[in-house]
């Protein structure tokens, strides 16, 4: 694969005021060279970028700036050109079109940074990162993969690894003078070396949840029966008329989803059907939907007004959805109509249900008023709280990808199973066994130990350019 040369457009599809495409591979400069009418591209320094015309044989294409950069210092560690062109389709088009005419191929989606994973320049926790970086969507998200770019991971990963391979190596030690009967590794210090790391492991994987909510997002369900106010408050929360809203029990027949960013973290708010026996077959039909959000949810936000609920129902559906890893809050809406109510405190129907919920929900029960906007931005700032409370230590790695969470659990089990064996006595063959898997679990988050059906899963979400 890397013997051939790949082109690719690395902008956007569409019209813009610049396009640029990426040219890789040991002969990039020399096909560029070819249809490139300005100063010898194969004669200039590493590094520079030259102004020009781009022709198809006597056709002069476009008026162009070409950037040559020789290996290793690029980006692929190959030799590469970059062609910035004026921001047109066609022209785009056929730059490409003279490029492969005159010796390279189009490049596949993401093959210009599985060239560098496979160059050495960078490994797959880092590979990964750059797709984690284009997506990013608030600043947070942006952060922690700029973070992985540079090495968080890959940093945190080699400690680990190194700290087991030395103990891997003396256990390995033993196993060719096992007829002597000797230890070379102290089963002590072992020992302390296991707990360590079971005690590093345990932070990233307790780290995936809040990673994973900065990376993709938290959906929040709002749910309620019929007529509770469940568009009244999405619309509260947008601060615009998104959902309609009527006084009609029943109107909201299928889920409507919304992107709220707060404090940084993107919320889903999803809107659903009220709740409740229906004979209607499209409503029947936003039931189940909404029972559908419901057990995909992080956070449920249970809208009830108690004029039209009794706590025996409240308490009914808060039970029959529970489930540890969600968090529930529940609104109790229209405070507007109670008298002295503008504040969040509980009265005698919240405090019943807080009697009979606990251990339930998370001890959350607001006042508010999706209508008359009261306690809105105290249940932004309860949201907002959620994600603080998944942190883990300030400034530290946060896995993000669900590839390295499951490798880093295998490689906690692993080590697990090398602290049991320690402690009953068990022979070298089998601690060789499981502290050699537990490293390979780890070198699967850095590329060290993967297969190429992996690297074709990974690179193929790529975009084609990058």
């Amino acid at each position: 694969m890397n013997q051939d040369t790949i082109c690719a457009l690395a902008t956007a599809n569409g019209v813009g005021a610049i396009g640029i495409i990426r040219i890789s591979g040991e002969d990039a400069v020399s096909i560029t060279n070819k249809i490139f009418e300005g100063k010898d591209l194969e004669a200039v320094k590493t590094h520079t970028v030259h102004y020009g015309f781009i022709k198809d044989n006597d056709e002069v294409i476009d008026e162009v700036m070409v950037s040559v950069f020789y290996a290793p210092r690029t980006f692929t560690a190959e030799n590469s050109v970059e062609i910035s062109f004026h921001g047109s389709p066609h022209i785009a088009k056929r730059i490409l079109e003279a490029l492969i005419n005159n010796g390279a191929r189009m490049a596949k989606a993401g093959e210009f940074t599985m060239r560098a994973f496979m160059n050495g320049r960078i490994d797959l926790s880092q590979a990964e990162s750059i797709a984690d970086l284009i997506a990013s969507e608030n600043e947070a998200a942006r952060k922690m993969a700029l973070n992985q770019l540079k090495g968080g991971i890959s940093q945190e990963i080699s400690i680990l690894r190194n700290d087991l391979l030395n103990f891997t190596s003396l256990i390995e030690l033993e196993l060719d003078f096992s007829e002597e009967d000797v230890e070379f590794a102290d089963r002590s210090a072992l020992n302390q070396l296991l707990q360590n790391l079971k005690t590093k492991l345990q932070s990233l994987i307790d780290s995936f949840q809040y990673g994973n909510a900065m990376k993709n997002g938290i959906d929040v369900a709002i749910i309620g029966k019929p007529n509770a106010g469940k568009s009244t408050l999405l619309n509260a929360l947008l601060k615009e008329e998104r959902a309609i809203v009527s006084d009609i029990a029943g109107t909201t027949r299928d889920t409507i989803e919304e992107v709220l960013h707060i404090k940084g973290t993107a919320f889903r708010f999803i809107d659903t059907a009220g709740i409740r026996e229906t004979v209607d077959k499209i409503e029947e039909i936003g039931v189940k939907k909404a029972k559908e959000k419901i057990s995909t949810a992080k956070i449920l936000l249970y809208l009830y007004d108690e004029f039209d609920s009794t706590a025996e129902e409240v308490i009914s559906f808060i039970k029959e959805i529970y489930r540890e890893d969600l968090k529930v809050i529940l609104l109790h809406n229209k405070i507007d109509k109670l008298v002295d109510r503008e504040e969040p405190t509980l009265n005698s129907f919240d405090a019943q249900l807080k009697a009979e919920l606990v251990p339930y929900y998370t001890d959350t029960i607001m006042g508010i008023s999706a209508r008359d906007n009261i306690n809105i931005e105290l249940l932004k700032a309860e949201l907002a709280n959620y994600v603080e409370e998944l942190k883990t230590e300030e400034n530290a790695v946060v896995i993000t990808n669900q590839r390295h969470y499951e490798a880093l659990q295998k490689s906690f089990n692993s080590v697990q199973k090398v602290e049991e064996a320690v402690s009953m006595g068990i022979q070298t063959e089998l601690l060789a066994y499981e502290l050699r898997t537990a490293l390979e679990h780890l070198g699967e988050i850095s590329g060290e130990f993967t297969n190429d059906e992996v690297l074709g899963n990974i690179f193929s979400k790529f975009c084609i350019g990058k």
